[in-house]
């Protein structure tokens, strides 16, 4: 049963991608164009109008951005994953836990396209690979474990309250201003900089800056403390959602 719930999750993931790239014009370009747009906005807001950032901002910016975007797609996507597919959820005996996931792996497709561009962007610009790039793996786990989690808790309650998914934006956008996205953590002065630390998103951006611009290892004990928070996190939301399952077939009747 685990084998076919994995075969089913990874051919839903390639068939969403593919559906997807059929419904765009721009195809595969619209994924790297999107965050481009993102990034440009930025840039021109912060560092040609404000003339603020300092020399190293722009690729600070585009790893944030770049980061950002695959975590809030992950959640927003993932969070509206089982209210988008209720219908399904009425026919087919799936575990709910299946939608969110197949979206989120997905969006997480679609980054490493993006994360492609970032890394020639970066590589031109003066920052070239380094050993710290080992790094990355366990920092990308934990960023898609926490993404993950919180898509989950989302997902859960969405289709209960489905107006929810507007103020959850909001919200996120708010969280994007408050963990280091369009700032560096050491560009904030004391006591504001260790209380934003105290975010695990923020803790996560510095360490992709750390590796991908001054070849620093991430800070273990923070990178373990959020994917502790990540995995607490998925657990409760699988939990929730595992507890609700059998009343979302009854909210698509």
């Amino acid at each position: 049963m685990r084998q076919h719930l994995i075969e089913l999750v990874l051919f839903s993931t390639y068939a969403e991608l593919r559906a997807e790239r059929a419904r765009s014009y721009l195809g595969l370009a619209w994924w790297v164009l999107d965050p481009a747009m993102q990034m440009a906005v930025w840039w021109l807001l912060i560092h040609v109008i404000l003339r603020a950032g300092g020399p190293d901002y722009l690729p600070s910016l585009l790893i944030g951005v770049t980061l950002w975007q695959w975590m809030k797609s992950c959640m927003i996507h993932g969070g509206h994953a089982i209210w988008s597919n209720l219908n399904l959820v009425r026919q087919v005996r799936l575990p709910p836990l299946v939608f969110p996931i197949v979206a989120m792996l997905s969006d997480t497709v679609k980054f490493f396209y993006i994360f492609a561009v970032l890394l020639l962007i970066l590589w031109f610009a003066g920052y070239p690979p380094n050993l710290a790039y080992f790094g990355l793996l366990p920092l990308f786990v934990a960023i898609l474990l926490l993404s993950a989690g919180v898509g989950f808790v989302i997902g859960a309650v969405v289709p209960l309250l489905p107006d929810l998914r507007f103020v959850i934006e909001q919200v996120l956008n708010v969280v994007m201003y408050l963990s280091g996205v369009v700032f560096m953590l050491s560009n904030v002065p004391s006591p504001l900089r260790e209380i934003l630390a105290l975010n695990p998103i923020a803790v996560l951006m510095d360490a992709a800056r750390g590796i991908l611009m001054h070849g620093l290892w991430p800070n273990w004990v923070g990178l373990t403390k959020a994917s502790l928070i990540a995995l607490v996190a998925c657990a409760i939301g699988a939990f929730v959602i595992s507890r609700l399952a059998p009343r979302y077939p009854k909210l698509a009747a």
